[in-house]
């Protein structure tokens, strides 16, 4: 590059060419140079273009591109630029390696005692005590053994170490195939961001990770701005920079006033062209990221640091602080794990849930360890009075272990560590499978969110309707057209002047193009209601584009763009005679108030009183609206040469118009969507419309889509009534008076984004019903932000949405319909019931094997099911049953019930009822074999037998019985409802069927083949019909217990609430105070043992929020808002991770405090 660096001078043999000599490969400014322009703001970065550059232009030059045409769309230059300048994208936080991974499941605390006991165990086994004297340590060692099973001691302690490493191996492999699915789902949404630039003249959708330096990007309303740029030229362009400053109020920009533009703020208004001077990490977020550490080699260093204490366990082990002393560390650490407070209602509940049955677990271990150590020295030292010998001590210490070792298991089996896998894994598959049904779920845990929802918020245009409009009816010259006119009946004064103020007046990059398919329909490109109007146009047989390259989009003088305040577009333009015309199009009751005169047939000029408007209004616009239409007013207005008006002055611009037409644009509703509302109001779901349309046009739509039934009471009101009825006499909304609107409310029409917020806060914090309303809301304009962050799952539209809305939801609707959002819900409920089957079948193991192990260590100072067994059993029952049971497809029955609501218990009193059932007949087996099973089968009795002895026929079935019975178990799991047909549906879930046909495969061959290091001898046919028999028990035991009533049972209680209602949600909880549920704290008092098994739970947080830091400019920065702002809080947290949470803070994305939207 060095030797390229003085040729710019043969390009620019201008003046100043001495002030900046030496330059990029060919480029007339360097990498230092752009970073530091866009370091200035306003008058100073406008001062420094016109010193270095001349203007804007100059600008151009220097990157060798053309302000009008773009750059020239070959290969080489745009390679080039991405090596001298970067390329647009913030390069992702390294995944964790598979090793990493293997090394983190190694931490499992129950795994690590179980390593030390089995590494003990097997040093012991090769110490043989000396000589003949191992009569005086008692029936230690003695028994039947030959020498060859002396030997064979070491099998066990190898056998518990094998078991460790393949649960170390799954539990790895679930976490890296998950951290590869959000990789995944990452880069979707990353490739899903495309954004106008020019090229070679023609307007270009390019990922956003292709722009370049010396791109020319067309700016819009709605859009996020990728990367950093200089305006070129701009119609009423207003920019949200909280974001990166944190101020609130948004920033007019203009090219010769502030042409500066920064990745990751938000256009909110207008539109416009800028030259991209910055991407990357070069921009101004990238800059930030790479202060906070996301741009990987620092922070490697900084997070050996902060390792040694990792947020999640740093914070759980510390014990409560003295509440004066330990008040502000405490604070800050609950700043540190902001993110932490976003647990979905269902881990509340799992989180509770796992910490309760990891107390009892550690209980009956702690019990079953001390009862055989008492049993084992009481026997043989007092009972049978021998004295501790020096020789014999490596012989006791192996008796110790082995009951260490029991204890262990016990814990081991006790502890639901499948419980978090469950979930992660049935969160990722429904992810995974809900891409295919439209929904791009960003955050993992709105996917259950859904399920439990009670209340939907939808827009009108494009979810419930196709969003592809046409123009039906019109009102021209005097005449109300049910269809369209002929071109001839109109006067060629109004034709012409329709065709110009719709031509002109309309976004220059809405156009309609020739249809991609022989007889398919025109596409749509661009706003879908100035399309309706363009198609208007070509209907009357004339053509809007060469209007368009008449009037070309910099000619326009002055353009005052749409807003959800305005309802209203207006364009200016220069006359030829020196005056200037204004077209102005909009809502027809907004615009027909601004509007003294109307054409008539001959196309002139006549009085237009308000009472003539009333009459308009009452027979032309009602009867359109009442069709469902949506009626816009096109208008115009001259303004002779003399009198150039003050064109900031808006009301008065825009002002004593004259109305050209009034059209009605019919958006017919989707076939799919009446069936889908059906379906939502049948699973107890209440939907409203929430729309900016009028009240008519609205209340006709929901009647079609069924959300309006002929002779229900509901209410439809505007924005207007709503505010009046919710409002006090100083203008504060009252939780009350919004209580007695929302329950009846159906459609709310002429609404502002404001009121959207105002009505999802209302419902959500409203506290009347029987349980608290979970509310879903689409959005897909800039403005419906605040709304969709406050609901509790947003979904936005990925067609018709801007970036700004797609950044503050959950889901992103693919196919911008209705019906998809049906399918969440499935998907939803799916989730939790996936969940509840598993925590059935798990809770029926766990309580069968602990308190087998239990009473048989008691009994007969031995557990019947060995470390080994143990511990397959629990692979089997956690690992593949949660695989088996959280990946069954949803069925459309899940929509017959009403939503489960917050606060709904996760084992029902009929899974309580089932867990119960099952439980008492598989220990009634199990017992009956333990003592009577010899007798039975006509075999050596198990029991008793000395420390090194080959394993027995007896133990072995009980085994193998045991396990049929949870393989039978896990068939009858699948319902939990207290449904009959267990097999319903099950061919339809190949991964079930796999695992069981599996598990039962290699059950076959531990028991024939597994011999000593399972503890297993092999079983005749006979033997093994008979464990299948007790196996295939469980199922008739099934419909026995289906068979009693539950509400019999009043006795049943219900578990794994979700947090109290003292402990509510942050939402009820003032800013400032400290939430900390029940399960954190009783983590912190210090009962580490099962905390890695909960800590699962947290990882997944952790990979939501990596997944989050993680991803390029777009995906990142969009999250962290206000950075700049928090930049104070972040110096003092401790690792970086950390720092990137606090900014990323979901609540204050608004950028001003709470959260609350600026409309």
């Amino acid at each position: 590059m060095g030797d390229m660096a003085n040729s710019s001078i043969e390009f620019h043999p201008k003046p100043q060419q001495q002030r900046d000599a030496p330059h990029a490969g060919g480029f007339g400014c360097t990498l230092a140079e752009l970073r530091a322009l866009m370091e200035l703001r306003g008058a100073e970065a406008l001062q420094k273009i016109e010193e270095a550059y001349g203007d804007v232009s100059g600008l151009c030059r220097r990157l060798k591109t053309s302000p009008t045409e773009g750059l020239a769309d070959n290969t080489n230059d745009l390679e080039k630029r991405r090596q001298i300048y970067g390329q647009n994208f913030i390069p992702p936080k390294q995944p964790k390696t598979f090793l990493q991974l293997v090394w983190e499941a190694l931490q499992d605390v129950t795994l690590i005692i179980l390593e030390v006991a089995a590494i003990v165990s097997l040093g012991l086994s090769f110490y043989a005590p000396p000589g003949e004297e191992s009569d005086a340590c008692g029936n230690v060692s003695g028994g039947t053994e030959d020498e060859g099973e002396a030997e064979a001691g070491w099998i066990e302690g190898a056998a518990i170490l094998l078991s460790v490493i393949c649960v170390v191996l799954v539990t790895a492999f679930n976490d890296w195939s998950k951290e590869k699915q959000f990789r995944g789902l990452q880069s979707r949404i990353e490739q899903e961001q495309k954004f106008t630039v020019i090229r070679n003249g023609q307007l270009l959708q390019v990922p956003v990770a292709a722009l370049v330096v010396g791109d020319i990007a067309q700016v819009k309303y709605g859009d996020l701005l990728p990367a950093d740029g200089v305006l070129i030229q701009a119609n009423d362009l207003k920019i949200d920079e909280s974001s990166l400053t944190g101020e609130s109020d948004h920033v007019r920009k203009s090219a010769d006033k502030d042409p500066m533009l920064l990745s990751g703020t938000h256009v909110m208004e207008g539109s416009g062209r800028m030259v991209v001077t910055a991407v990357g990490v070069n921009s101004q977020t990238g800059i930030i990221f790479t202060l906070l550490g996301a741009g990987g080699e620092e922070e490697e260093k900084k997070d050996k640091k902060a390792k040694k204490q990792d947020g999640a366990v740093a914070m759980e082990m510390q014990p409560l602080k003295s509440a004066e002393g330990g008040e502000m560390e405490e604070r800050e650490k609950k700043k540190a794990n902001a993110p932490k407070k976003e647990k979905s209602v269902l881990q509340g509940k799992l989180t509770k849930l796992a910490v309760q049955i990891g107390k009892a677990g550690l209980v009956m271990s702690a019990i079953t360890v001390i009862i055989l150590v008492l049993y084992f020295v009481i026997e043989t030292f007092v009972l049978e009075g021998r004295t501790w010998l020096a020789e014999c001590t490596p012989v006791y210490v192996q008796y110790f272990v082995k009951f260490f070792i029991i204890g262990v298991t016990v814990l081991v089996v006790a502890v639901p560590e499948g419980l978090p896998l469950a979930v992660t894994i049935s969160l990722a598959y429904s992810v995974k499978k809900m891409m295919k049904d439209n929904n791009l779920v960003r955050h993992l845990d709105a996917c259950e969110t859904m399920g439990n929802a009670t209340a939907i918020c939808s827009d009108k245009t494009g979810t419930l309707t196709t969003n592809r409009m046409t123009v039906v009816q019109s009102y021209l010259g005097d005449t109300h057209y049910k269809e369209i006119p002929a071109p001839s009946a109109l006067t060629p004064k109004i034709l012409d002047l329709l065709v110009h103020a719709i031509s002109i007046n309309s976004a220059y990059t809405t156009k309609i193009l020739p249809p991609e398919k022989e007889g398919a329909l025109p596409r749509q490109v661009g706003n879908k209601t100035e399309c309706a109007l363009l198609g208007f146009v070509l209907d009357l047989k004339r053509d809007f584009q060469p209007v368009r390259e008449q009037i070309p989009e910099d000619k326009l003088y002055k353009v005052y763009t749409f807003n959800s305040v305005r309802k209203s577009m207006s364009t200016v333009i220069r006359m030829p005679d020196g005056g200037f015309r204004l077209f102005s199009k909009g809502a027809s009751e907004i615009l027909l108030k601004k509007c003294t005169n109307i054409l008539n047939s001959n196309g002139e000029l006549r009085g237009f009183r308000p009472r003539d408007r009333d009459d308009m209004v009452r027979k032309i616009i009602e009867p359109m609206a009442c069709d469902g239409l949506r009626t816009i007013c096109i208008a115009y207005r001259d303004f002779s040469a003399g009198q150039e008006p003050d064109w900031d002055n808006e009301n008065e611009v825009v002002g004593d118009l004259t109305c050209i037409a009034v059209v009605g644009i019919e958006d017919p509703v989707r076939p799919e969507v009446p069936e889908a509302i059906r379906k939502c109001q049948r699973a107890g779901i209440t939907v409203r419309m929430v729309t900016g349309d009028n009240i008519n046009t609205a209340r006709a739509i929901a009647a079609k889509c069924g959300i309006i039934q002929p002779g229900e009471d509901f209410l439809c009101l505007e924005g207007k009534e709503f505010n009046r009825r919710i409002r006090n006499e100083k203008g504060e909304i009252e939780q009350e008076r919004l209580d007695k609107v929302w329950p009846k409310l159906r459609v709310l029409a002429r609404s502002s984004p404001t009121d959207k917020h105002t009505l999802v806060k209302g419902i959500i914090d409203s506290t009347t019903g029987e349980q608290r309303q979970v509310v879903a809301v689409t959005g897909d304009g800039t403005n419906d932000g605040p709304a969709l962050k406050k609901a509790d799952v947003g979904f936005a539209m990925g067609i018709a949405g801007t970036d700004v809305a797609k950044e503050a939801s959950d889901i992103i609707l693919t196919d911008d319909n209705f019906t998809s959002i049906v399918k969440a819900v499935m998907w939803g409920r799916n989730v939790y019931d996936s969940i509840s089957k598993f925590l059935q079948f798990q809770l029926t193991v766990n309580v069968v094997a602990v308190i087998v192990a239990f009473t048989g260590a008691c009994i007969t100072q031995d557990s019947p099911l060995k470390a080994v067994q143990m511990l397959w059993v629990n692979l089997i029952m956690d690992t593949f049953a949660s695989l088996a049971l959280a990946t069954e497809p949803p069925t459309e029955s899940l929509l017959l019930r009403k939503p489960y609501g917050r606060d709904k218990p996760l084992i029902s009193r009929t899974m309580m009822k089932n867990i119960l059932g099952h439980a008492v007949y598989q220990l009634a087996i199990i017992f009956t074999l333990l003592f009577v099973g010899e007798l039975f089968f006509d075999i050596d009795s198990g029991r008793n037998a000395p420390l090194h002895s080959p394993p027995s026929e007896h133990y072995t079935i009980i085994f193998n019985t045991f396990v049929m019975m949870q393989l039978f178990n896990e068939i009858n799991a699948r319902k939990i409802h207290g449904e009959r047909n267990v097999f319903d549906g099950i061919f339809s879930n190949p991964i079930f069927c796999t695992i069981v046909l599996g598990t039962f495969g290699i059950q076959i061959v531990i028991v024939q083949f597994g011999g000593k290091p399972f503890s297993c001898s092999p079983l005749s046919t006979e033997q093994w019909l008979w464990c299948l028999f007790v196996g295939v028990g469980e199922l008739v035991w099934g419909q026995v217990i289906a068979t009693i009533p539950t509400s019999q049972l009043k006795c049943l209680k219900e578990a794994g609430h979700g947090p109290g209602k003292d402990e509510m949600t942050d939402e009820e909880l003032a800013e400032g105070e400290e939430e900390i549920d029940h399960a954190e704290r009783e983590l912190r008092r210090g009962q580490i043992l099962w905390f890695r098994g909960l800590n699962r739970i947290q990882t997944q947080m952790e990979v939501v929020s990596t997944f989050k830091r993680s991803g390029s400019v777009q995906g990142a920065v969009r999250r962290r808002s206000s950075v700049l702002s928090q930049l104070h809080d972040v110096t003092n947290l401790s690792t970086p991770t950390h720092a990137i949470l606090s900014a990323a803070n979901p609540t204050s994305a608004a950028g001003n405090p709470g959260g609350e939207s600026v409309p």
